[in-house]
């Protein structure tokens, strides 16, 4: 707004603090690494589950970080933007919410490392940057195709389902998840890409998990 005077009017609510400089990289930082210190017990083999209790009274126990991020109530501009790398990991990856997090405070923590040395911040993203072209090149070269290698893929699918209930029955699926990811796999540029669109999941109540099969079609 503006005044009679053209000079600006700025309406805040009350207690409302605003911050500059030092101070609010540092509050910035301190606020991402609150959000990733909160999953990180999470991460692992050995993680933790966590017992979320909503406003009403309702309780989840998870280990996933998808589902303790969507439960947090933050109000703090950093943090939110901490929670949007969890769900742009989670849209394009569906796994990964949680290393994702935690990867990005511990980069925070040692971007205010190299700030209190006066470091530029710009300085500090060209960077990383670099770093990370450096480890997409390393990953690309260390990697190992896992063509034709079901037992790898199982391996694969049994860590993503380790923490989702699943401990029983994880070789069963993994198997499902193997065989309907192959059936639907085009080779493309040597490349299989697969469209999870094409697989289809059909829940019906009653049963146990091991009635599940797959049905080509």
């Amino acid at each position: 707004m503006y005044g009679n005077g053209q000079a600006p009017i700025f309406i805040l609510k009350d207690g409302t603090q605003r911050t500059r400089g030092r101070t609010a990289q540092s509050n910035n930082i301190a606020a991402a690494k609150a959000v990733a210190d909160a999953v990180r017990s999470t991460l692992g083999p050995k993680g933790m589950d966590k017992m979320l209790v909503d406003s009403m009274g309702d309780v989840v126990i998870t280990n996933d970080g998808a589902t303790i991020l969507k439960e947090m109530d933050i109000e703090h501009p950093a943090a939110k933007m901490i929670i949007e790398v969890a769900k742009t990991q989670e849209q394009h990856c569906f796994d990964g919410t949680t290393s994702a997090v935690i990867l990005s405070g511990e980069l925070l923590k040692r971007s205010e490392d190299l700030i209190e040395q006066n470091v530029h911040p710009t300085v500090i993203c060209e960077g990383f940057r670099l770093a990370a072209e450096r480890a997409i090149g390393l990953m690309e070269n260390h990697g190992i195709s896992t063509e034709n290698e079901d037992t790898v893929l199982e391996e694969v699918a049994k860590t993503a389902l380790t923490g989702k209930s699943a401990g029983a029955v994880k070789s069963f699926m993994a198997d499902i998840c193997v065989r309907a990811v192959n059936a639907v796999g085009v080779i493309e540029d040597g490349e299989r890409l697969v469209d999870l669109s094409d697989i289809k999941v059909e829940k019906r109540q009653g049963g146990s998990i091991k009635d599940s099969s797959l049905i080509d079609g």
